[in-house]
Order: structure tokens, then sequence, then C-alpha cells
């Protein structure tokens, strides 16, 4: 119940100053944050939260899950087939130079070994542009540059999580049944992937009957079913469920519109709280002894991901297109790690790989340190594209000839 009253007041605390959030360098994200982090073992001592704790992981799957649920349902497929070429460019040519500088500085500059390096590039490869909502949620910022952000961080986090279960396979103790382990991923991805779609058609088959059918107040909760049940199956047959929400959630929108415009409001309050109750509890775990178990080594290696290795591999993939060089820049910087690496890394810590310790504790300071320099810097970067109005103007849903980012039409992350 502790736990309960604190991320009450938090959530409390973050609307009354949501206004503020949206004008200034301050944060909702970084309150809960900072808030996870006061009242955990390292400072007031409130709560007692471990990286092993089954809250830690169910409240991060959650997120993400709800997340790509309500992300995937402001996918527009037409759209999509016509502004592919940039997004494609930062996922096959600058995600994969990413990872590679990830996993050089990781190996020369913090020591891990070779296979543990990979991993930790590969957890930190995702990017979510929910801290970064004045950016991506504003209509005046031009719009292929909220599509490239968008699509990138709408897809990339399904590309790194195998790479991410195979390498754990390499780096632990079933390291000599890999082959066996890329079957077994891949057969849930698909499963994940199949699961997306037929659940959702065969749903709204069932409400198109006569006889059947929800009532105008009670269609919200149609979707949110659908969401619920689908998480439900996912765990139960081990089909991967974050394939299978985003994939969800395109379905939905592409056979029923009438099921998203119905579930939006509510899909977005319910990712919100997700969200919100994932960073508690995840700054719960940035505890004194965490900062400082890191190396000096590891510090630098978390200030080449952020200022370095990130926008250099992004601005390397976009040479050649019709970005100036204020968008370039922009698109470069916002690259934030999210939710996707909160969970892999926790997958991380808990596969009992040699140095998955000091993987993890690198990569939490990473997300850290993330989430602090791009949602307290996304509002002054909005202003060089002119977005005066950034409290309570609502997100740009259909101007954004994209899917929907991670954080449009709430208060900013």
């Amino acid at each position: 119940m502790v736990l309960v009253a604190v991320f009450g007041v938090a959530l409390l605390v973050a609307v009354l100053f949501s206004s503020l959030a949206a004008r200034t360098v301050l944060s909702t994200s970084l309150l809960f944050l900072v808030g996870g982090a006061l009242v955990s073992d390292g400072f007031l001592g409130l709560i007692h939260i471990t990286p092993d704790s089954d809250i830690v992981a169910v409240t991060a799957d959650l997120a993400l899950f709800a997340v790509l649920f309500t992300d995937g349902m402001h996918v527009s497929f037409p759209k999509l087939r016509a502004n592919w070429k940039n997004p494609a460019r930062a996922l096959g040519l600058g995600m994969p130079l990413a990872f590679v500088g990830m996993v050089l500085v990781t190996h020369y500059v913090v020591g891990l070994d070779w296979t543990t390096s990979f991993l930790v590039g590969a957890v930190l490869a995702p990017t979510d542009p929910v801290f970064a909502s004045a950016i991506v949620g504003r209509k005046e910022v031009p719009a292929k540059l909220r599509q490239l952000l968008n699509v990138e961080s709408g897809i990339n986090d399904g590309l790194a999580l195998p790479v991410v279960l195979v390498l754990i396979a390499a780096a632990g103790p079933t390291a000599g049944h890999a082959e066996a382990s890329l079957g077994k991923i891949t057969l849930e991805l698909g499963l994940g992937l199949a699961l997306g779609i037929i659940l959702p058609l065969l749903v709204i088959s069932l409400v198109r009957i006569r006889l059947l059918g929800a009532e105008p107040k009670l269609q919200p909760l149609l979707t949110l079913a659908i969401g619920i049940t689908l998480y439900g199956l996912c765990h139960l047959t081990h089909a991967n469920p974050y394939l299978a929400a985003f994939s969800a959630g395109a379905v939905l929108t592409a056979a029923s519109p009438e099921a998203r415009t119905a579930f939006e409001p509510l899909g977005e309050a319910l990712a919100e709280l997700a969200k919100f109750a994932a960073l508690l509890v995840f700054g719960a775990l940035l505890t004194p002894q965490l900062f400082g178990d890191l190396s000096i080594g590891g510090y630098v290696a978390v200030v080449l991901a952020i200022v370095l290795i990130r926008p250099a591999s992004l601005l390397i993939s976009l040479i050649g297109t019709r970005f100036d060089r204020r968008e370039k820049l922009v698109a470069a910087w916002f690259g934030p790690k999210g939710f996707a690496s909160v969970v892999y890394g926790l997958l991380v810590l808990q596969s009992g790989i040699p140095q998955g310790q000091e993987a993890y504790t690198l990569i939490a300071v990473c997300i850290a340190a993330s989430i602090v320099a791009h949602s307290s810097t996304d509002v002054p970067i909005a202003r060089l594209f002119h977005v005066e109005d950034l409290a309570g103007v609502p997100a740009d849903r259909d101007a954004a000839e994209v899917p929907h980012s991670k954080e449009a039409g709430h208060a900013r992350a």
C-alpha cells in the first residue's frame, strides 16, 4: 500500500505541474523518475524494490505493451507506404551503426567481453520518443521529421528483441543451444504476430453480427478487452507480447477505425498510467549504490552513447536526404532510451549471464541519463520550429502523416 500511496502522490504532483512542464525544461517523466529514487532504499526508504522484484518486470512489461498497443492504433498503412524511405534509412543503416558503435565502446572503454558488449549494444539500440513529445506531437514540426522519429521508434523495439534474446542465450549457460534458442525465438515472434492479427479480426467479426455489438458507452471497453485478452494469451502461450501489441493496434485501426476513435481517450490515459508506474518503479532502482558501481569507463560510455553514437549514426544515415541541417540535428539528438531498453535490460540482469550485473548497471544509468537529457530538451528545441503554445494543445493526430508517437496528446513526458 505504501507504493500505491507514493504513486498517487506522484501522480497528483505530476498533474498539477503538467502545464508548467509543457512550457519548460521540467518534465513529468523526470518527476516520476526522481520521485521513485527519493522514496527508495537509497534515500527515504519508504519502498523496498530490487531489480529481481516481480513488480519491476511486471510494470515495465505492462508499460511497454500498453504503449505499443496504443502506438499501433495510430499506424496508417497507406501513409506509411508512401513515406517509408527516411525511416528505412534510420532502421536499416542508422540503427546498425549505433549498435556497432555501442558494442565497440562497451568492449574497449568499459571492458566487457564481446558477447556481453553485443548484448548491451542491442539493448540500447531501440529509441523511444515518449520522452520527446514536444517534438513528435506538434504539427508545427515538419511532418517528415515527426514521421522519421515515429516510425523508427515504433519498429526498432521489435527489431532489437530477437537479437537480445539470441545474445542472452549465447552468453548464458545455454550457449551451446543457440540454434535451438533461435528457433524458439522465431516461433515466439511468429505466434505473437499471428495472435496480434487474428484476435482483433475475430472480435471485429463478432461485433458485426446483428445480435451482437457494444452500446456506445461500453465501446471503449471492447478494445480494452482485446488488449487484456491478448496480453494474457501471449504470456500463456509464450508468444511475443510486444509484436502482438503493435500488430493488434495496427490491425484494429485498419479494420475498424471507429474502434480506434472510441478507445483513444481511454487508451492514452491507461498508457500514461502504465508509463508513469514503470518510471516510478525504475526510479526506485536508481540508488546511490547503483551509480557508485559504474566505473569511470562506464560513465564515459554513457556520455558517448547519448552525445556521439546515436547522433553520428543517424546523421550518416540521413546523408543525401531532403532534411535541412536543423532537422537532421534534431532527429540525430532525439534518440532516447525508453521502456524497451528497460525491459530488455531486466532480461539481461535476470538471465544469470557472467557479466549480467555489470551490463545492467551500464544500461540502467544510460537509460536514466537519456530520460533526463531528452525529456528536458524537447521544449527548448521545439521552439526552434515556432512551437509556442506548448501547454494544453492537443496532439495533431491526423496531420501527422505518420504513426502516432508514443506520447503525443498528453502532458509532455
